[in-house]
């Protein structure tokens, strides 16, 4: 209450305003069905650019499952809200839940309450991270009314529950990298998962000075999907260094049909992040796509045969990726999917809106994406589904290992070759006889959450 000044014996008290915000809703989804991708090794072997297949090897579809994925995905697209075109001066919108656009699926042992058990609020997660570094700057409160945020937060992991509700990866890695996933005991018993006295997630390699075969690794999968909102992963720190090979991302049920969006990934010492999309054959790069990033890997998509490289926009954002993004105590990737197309976000530590902070998004006004796919040339709705959020680090592998990688220079922001810098000729005789170089390869998460 504000009080006045007493006048002729009256005291008169002035209520202060309140300043409301209005949320939106979720719908509902669907599924599909499954098919097999094979890796084509000599296709890419040599190129540094190529990105490898994806993650999941799934047996090969009969011909009638494929017919009935084309039934699906014309369904799907007639369904779908159709594509806004886009400019360069970026709307975003949220499609309506006549649709499973923008629909979370938990499964049935799954409760669908927030997933965090954490003494923070989600908005205080997010600024815990300046208990880490004198850099980061606390989330501050004003006076003045806040714009009212289109979005609800829905789900989130932090704190010292944030490993509840992921499944922890222990098969082969697809990918040829040489590491095992541990289970989830084992990953809590040998010390590679853990929560630290910040309270964020730790996620780590194997460090055992020599091994005569696969290092030890972490993977892990949400045990939710969804379709459309706004996801975004707050960390102080991420893997980094010669033979690794980690990534933040997401991967539909039946791949490439549902779809693969790689939203922080690269390898080695590089500093620049690499946003990729793999997908079915019809989702392209537009010509002007309204982000800073630079387009690699050519216009289609598709990851249905050949190199399966996608496509993919380079984060030329100081950094974005790897010891650079560490150096700086990390920060904030957001990825908003709605119908305007798909958009990726980069604000270092220094940098995290208020909005972000506060947990009342406002894509609106971040400005420039570091990397943008439109809806005019590729129907967010159509060639992704029922996303699953992915943390991993593997160790060369299709990528990382190809001799392409293991020896190009100056390129993403590193300087000298791997075999130049290690002084090993190759990506696995490295990473088996030097555990100590794998120290530093560690995710610390602050929190993921998203929002609908």
């Amino acid at each position: 209450m504000r009080r006045s000044s007493i006048l002729a014996g009256f005291l008169l008290c002035i209520p202060s305003s309140l300043a409301f915000f209005d949320f939106g809703t979720p719908g509902s989804l669907g599924s599909l069905v499954s098919r097999e991708f094979r890796t084509s090794w000599e296709t890419f072997k040599d190129s540094a650019l190529a990105r490898p297949p994806q993650r999941h090897r799934l047996r090969r579809a009969s011909t009638t499952e494929k017919c009935q994925l084309r039934l699906l995905h014309t369904h799907n697209s007639t369904s779908s809200p159709s594509p806004t075109k886009v400019s360069t001066s970026t709307s975003y919108a949220i499609p309506s839940t006549t649709r499973s656009s923008t629909s979370i699926m938990f499964p049935s042992t799954t409760s669908q309450t927030v997933l965090s058990s954490s003494t923070e609020s989600p908005a205080q997660s997010t600024t815990s991270a300046s208990r880490t570094s004198s850099s980061a700057s606390p989330a501050t409160s004003s006076s003045m009314p806040q714009p009212s945020s289109a979005f609800t937060l829905k789900q989130f992991y932090n704190g010292s529950s944030f490993f509840n509700g992921w499944n922890f990866y222990s098969n082969n890695d697809p990918t040829q990298g040489i590491v095992n996933y541990l289970d989830h005991d084992t990953a809590f018993s040998t010390g590679l998962v853990s929560i630290n006295s910040a309270g964020h997630a730790i996620m780590k390699i194997d460090t055992t000075p020599v091994v005569s075969g696969n290092r030890n690794s972490i993977r892990i999968q949400s045990q939710i999907h969804f379709n459309g909102g706004l996801l975004m992963l707050d960390a102080v720190h991420m893997p980094h260094g010669c033979g690794t090979w980690p990534a933040f991302w997401m991967n539909g049920p039946h791949w490439p049909y549902t779809g693969e969006i790689d939203i922080l990934e690269g390898v080695h010492d590089s500093t620049q992040n690499l946003v990729s999309l793999h997908t079915d054959n019809g989702c392209n790069v537009a010509d002007n796509t309204g982000s800073t990033g630079v387009s690699v890997n050519g216009n289609s998509c598709s990851a249905t045969g050949g190199a399966n490289t996608g496509c993919g926009e380079r984060v030329t954002t100081p950094n974005s990726y790897g010891s650079a993004f560490n150096s700086v105590n990390g920060g904030v990737y957001a990825l908003l999917w709605d119908t305007t197309g798909l958009s990726v976000f980069w604000f270092p530590r220094a940098s995290i809106p208020n909005d972000i902070k506060i947990d009342a998004p406002l894509p609106n006004t971040w400005g420039t994406p570091v990397a943008r796919f439109p809806a005019s040339a590729c129907n967010p709705y159509q060639f992704f589904v029922d996303q699953t959020i992915i943390f991993d680090t593997t160790l060369c592998g299709t990528w990382a290992g190809s001799n392409g990688a293991w020896n190009l220079a100056n390129s993403a922001g590193q300087g000298a070759s791997c075999a130049t810098s290690t002084g090993v000729s190759t990506c696995t005789a490295f990473v088996q006889n030097n555990g100590a170089a794998f120290a530093d390869a560690y995710w610390e998460v602050v929190s993921v959450k998203l929002f609908q």
